[in-house]
């Protein structure tokens, strides 16, 4: 995005899509433009709309086409909060604009506030949470199995951990920091939260002036209550890191105060992550903070780092010099509704805070985007067994009884059921109060050699089926350069 002359940024006019969002989105939004553009900063604005006005429209995305066209062109936006239907109606606009353009990392910085008092005061705290983006359970591809039985597929790849990987050790690396987490769960889910873990241990290798370490997530977010001062990049992934963020955030004032960046190849969306506040639209008593540094963030990434200096600095003196503060974080002091914060804000602009309060920040080499789709390519790829979801009311061994029956005259054996993940037939004395949704493993009866053809495989499918068994899902159990690309079930030997 940065174009250089002389080894500096080169500044020019910047066109920037301006999307207000819903709520208290557009009142934060006018104070945030007010301030930059008291403070100099070389932005033109291109009104667009997402989120409510979009699903009212009946746009099932939220994103309106002329969005999507507008930052097409301009390939970076500015963002209030979006409201989202939750548990019906139509995907997450926020969700939908970060695929759309493949901002593959989420950057959450989160620093103790001068006059910002919260349990953690005093601490020290100064850390990023950098997010993969994109895929994961975040990629929203749930099916209704069963009646009662929903998934959703946790899709994880080599590439987006590999990019999300190198993008968190780049950041490190432009504001000077000693060390960067990865944070997983990847002792329980060893294909998918595994595989950010490996990506993440082959980046840090090109990276050895910077501190590599890995953590279980569930002991990130102990240790981030017990000692976050131990924390300078935290490298997770989506669901995790939606998640993870949100607590580092509650460690420093809450999400009013909670500025983030999607880093795409060729596109960034800044936003406040803070819900909409429909109850306080319209009443001038949102605090603009997490949105005017999210706007620091992106002045930063089109090279403007002498105003968004600026801009951060009268901020920080701001509420250094304590006084009248948004209602979210005065502590029962005085208040001061959006306009009125912003104004003094402005009024500080040019004043420099105490001490260390500002970073020195340099620009962050976005990933490049790999020109093949697949990454690696395994020199043998061989298929062993088949994995059959069946629907089924009824006990283990009746299903059991009926499996067996149907495998007679094929290729395939069956060498176990799951029911939710835990073997239960052949018995092994689990006590699993089952539901009506199997995982039935067929493995070939003459190993991986063996014929696994299509015919094969209809001939056993319309064997469950005359045995009364309506199947709903078909996994193929590979086996990549001799290694087993599936995991066993509990209790499976």
């Amino acid at each position: 995005m940065l174009k250089f002359e002389n080894g500096k940024p080169a500044i020019t006019q910047q066109t920037v899509t301006c999307i207000p969002g819903d709520g208290v989105g557009p009142e934060i939004m006018e104070s945030v433009k007010a301030i930059l553009h008291a403070a100099g900063a070389s932005l033109e604005w291109e009104d667009a709309r997402a989120g409510s006005q979009a699903f009212e429209a009946g746009i099932a995305s939220g994103v309106p086409q002329d969005t999507i066209d507008s930052l097409s062109r301009n390939k970076v936006a500015l963002k209030g909060p979006l409201a989202t239907p939750v548990g019906y109606g139509g995907k997450s606009a926020n969700v939908t604009l970060r695929k759309l353009f493949e901002t593959f990392g989420n950057i959450r910085p989160v620093r103790e506030l001068p006059g910002v008092v919260t349990p953690f005061s005093g601490r020290g705290i100064d850390l990023v949470v950098v997010r993969e983006n994109v895929e994961d359970l975040y990629a929203g591809i749930e099916h209704g199995q069963t009646p009662d039985v929903a998934q959703c597929l946790k899709l994880i790849s080599s590439k987006g951990c590999e990019k999300a990987s190198r993008l968190a050790f780049e950041l490190a690396r432009a504001e000077g920091r000693g060390s960067v987490h990865v944070a997983t769960k990847a002792n329980i889910m060893k294909k998918t939260e595994g595989m950010m873990k490996r990506e993440f241990e082959q980046v840090a290798k090109e990276y050895p002036e910077i501190e590599a370490h890995h953590q279980l997530i569930d002991n990130c977010a102990h240790q981030l209550v017990i000692r976050p001062e131990q924390f300078e990049v935290i490298l997770t992934t989506n669901m995790n890191g939606d998640i993870i963020s949100d607590l580092t955030s509650g460690l420093v004032g809450g999400l009013g105060l909670a500025p983030s960046a999607n880093i795409g190849h060729e596109c960034g969306i800044f936003e406040a992550v803070h819900g909409s506040a429909p109850d306080l639209a319209g009443k001038d008593m949102a605090n603009p903070t997490a949105l005017l540094l999210s706007s620091v963030m992106m002045l930063r990434y089109l090279g403007q780092f002498e105003v968004a200096d600026k801009v951060e600095g009268a901020l920080l003196v701001t509420l250094d010099l304590g006084g009248p503060l948004p209602a979210d974080i005065s502590r029962g002091g005085r208040t001061a509704g959006t306009t009125a914060f912003a104004d003094r804000i402005i009024a500080n602009l040019g004043e420099h805070p105490e001490g260390d309060m500002l970073r020195e920040y340099k620009p962050i080499r976005i990933p490049d985007r790999p020109k093949e789709v697949v990454r690696d390519r395994p020199l043998s790829q061989t298929v062993v067994g088949l994995d059959v979801f069946v629907q089924f009311d009824g006990y283990p061994r009746v299903i059991g009884s009926l499996l067996e029956e149907a495998a007679i005259g094929t290729p395939f054996q069956l060498k176990m059921i799951s029911n939710r993940g835990t073997v239960v037939y052949p018995d092994r004395g689990a006590v699993t109060d089952c539901v009506d949704h199997w995982r039935c493993r067929f493995m070939l009866r003459d190993g991986p050699e063996a014929d696994f053809s299509t015919q094969a495989l209809q001939g056993l499918l319309g064997r469950l089926e005359q045995n009364g068994l309506r199947w709903m899902q078909l996994e193929k159990l590979n086996r990549f350069d001799g290694e087993d690309a599936f995991t066993l079930a509990q209790g499976e030997d």
